[in-house]
């Protein structure tokens, strides 16, 4: 399946807001951003080296299921250290490919060197199904005659 267009391009349609926290954060104070944000991650910055990043999904398992208190766990106790990047340059259809293959939802981009914003799997399933409707139009205008 062809997709088209490379991350960059989803970046300068979404914006390149990034939300983050410290490790030395605890994990109640990431929960209380990432509701306040409306997003499922947070990237864990030191100053602007990205060093992991803490989700819902490491709350549940790390924090909640294991009896942990969030207020008194520190984010870098349970974040996600290998984290997978990706640069503006990258197709999304790689990037897609990736994000399947290693089961991530949340993937940053970074350009040399600097953190440019962060992906998430819905903002590359949003391009695709956008990419797929306006082949679909075009595909419609001309069958009935669009083009002459």
């Amino acid at each position: 399946m062809d997709v088209g267009g490379t991350i960059g391009a989803i970046l300068n349609q979404k914006g390149t807001d990034v939300y983050s926290i410290p490790p030395d954060a605890t994990v109640f104070e990431a929960i209380e951003m990432m509701d306040a944000k409306n997003v499922g991650a947070l990237l864990v910055l030191q100053g602007e080296e990205v060093v992991g990043i803490i989700s819902e999904r490491d709350y549940t398992r790390k924090v909640f299921l294991k009896g942990k208190r969030s207020r008194e766990t520190r984010v870098d106790d349970i974040m996600s250290r290998d984290v997978t990047l990706t640069n503006s340059n990258e197709p999304v259809e790689s990037c897609m490919r990736l994000m399947t293959e290693k089961r991530i939802r949340h993937l940053p981009v970074v350009d040399n060197g600097k953190l440019r914003g962060v992906l998430s799997i819905g903002d590359l399933v949003k391009h695709i199904i956008s990419t797929q409707s306006a082949t679909i139009e075009h595909l419609e205008s001309y069958i009935h005659g669009g083009y002459r």
